[in-house]
């Protein structure tokens, strides 16, 4: 895991409604800082990064952070594979410095980091902030391990990265909801990384890019686990990473026992019945039909 601490300056500044604005410059030092340790980084490209925005701005987005109320609609879908986690990517409920920091890792200059530290060129952000969004886990709430959807069938474009930024004060190990990072071959997990407040998590997403926090959360009735999450496509992606279009793929860790959802879809299932090279055309027509629309 590549954990480390950014220099502890505001990269922004704030305005008369608290608006807070990525330093170009600023960015553009990150990166060169950063950029050998995502290449080197194990088991698959990721960077763990302390204080990307100044304290404050975290205050500001605990704040406005939706309650389990009913006041914003926050959708659930709780099974074998996941429990306790809400969340919304309606952005029209959320509050106005959350909706300008949404657009501020949506924005040019940080699309512009992103391409410079991981050498992915050509970054799209959602504006739809599907999957992505707030995120909330309660106390019982676990998310197994598993490897993101690789297609965006709205934008119909291919996910490359993810950035998850954590709002958790104060939180200690022992309330456990780790992101984990695993092995491809799901032998062994080979990085946690605690969900700390200002901490910016940001990995490559492939078939084979397993995470989760799959043990429920031990922390305490009223706390919980906050954050954002914002995902980032490009119009194809490398030739040898190339598969069919597939949702969330849950995996077990060695001994686990629960009922894998990994709604592969009857395409997903039939690739692995198709030789290989009828995987290749099917995967380069997608590709040339996506350059002609």
């Amino acid at each position: 895991m590549s954990e480390t601490q950014a220099p502890a300056i505001e990269q922004g500044s704030k305005q008369g409604f608290d608006a807070f604005f990525f330093n170009p410059e600023y960015l553009e030092g990150l990166a060169e800082q950063h950029r050998d340790a995502w290449k080197n980084a194990d088991p698959f490209p990721h960077l763990c990064i302390d204080n990307v925005v100044p304290e404050w701005v975290v205050d500001k987005l605990l704040e406005e952070f939706p309650g389990r109320d009913g006041s914003v609609d926050l959708y659930e879908e709780p099974n074998e594979s996941r429990k306790g986690k809400v969340g919304t990517t309606d952005i029209s409920q959320l509050g106005a410095f959350t909706r300008h920091m949404i657009n501020e890792f949506n924005s040019s200059q940080f699309l512009r980091f992103l391409e410079e530290v991981t050498g992915v060129e050509h970054l799209i952000a959602d504006p739809h902030l599907m999957g992505g969004g707030i995120h909330e886990t309660s106390r019982g709430g676990f998310l197994k391990i598993h490897a993101d959807f690789n297609w965006e069938p709205k934008l119909r474009l291919d996910r490359r990265l993810n950035v998850i930024l954590y709002l958790n004060k104060d939180w200690d190990d022992a309330f456990g909801g780790h992101l984990e990072l695993w092995e491809k071959d799901m032998s062994r997990c080979v990085s946690k990384i605690a969900p700390k407040a200002g901490r910016m998590v940001l990995f490559y997403v492939a078939d084979d890019s397993n995470h989760g926090h799959p043990d429920p959360m031990m922390c305490p009735e009223d706390r919980t686990r906050k954050s954002m999450a914002f995902f980032y496509y490009t119009n194809g992606r490398p030739k040898a990473e190339r598969s069919l279009p597939h949702t969330t793929n849950y995996k077990k860790r060695p001994g686990e026992q629960f009922q894998r959802r990994t709604a592969l879809g009857s395409r997903r299932i039939l690739q692995r019945f198709i030789p290989p090279i009828v995987n290749d055309l099917l995967a380069y027509k997608r590709s040339r039909e996506r350059e002609s629309e």
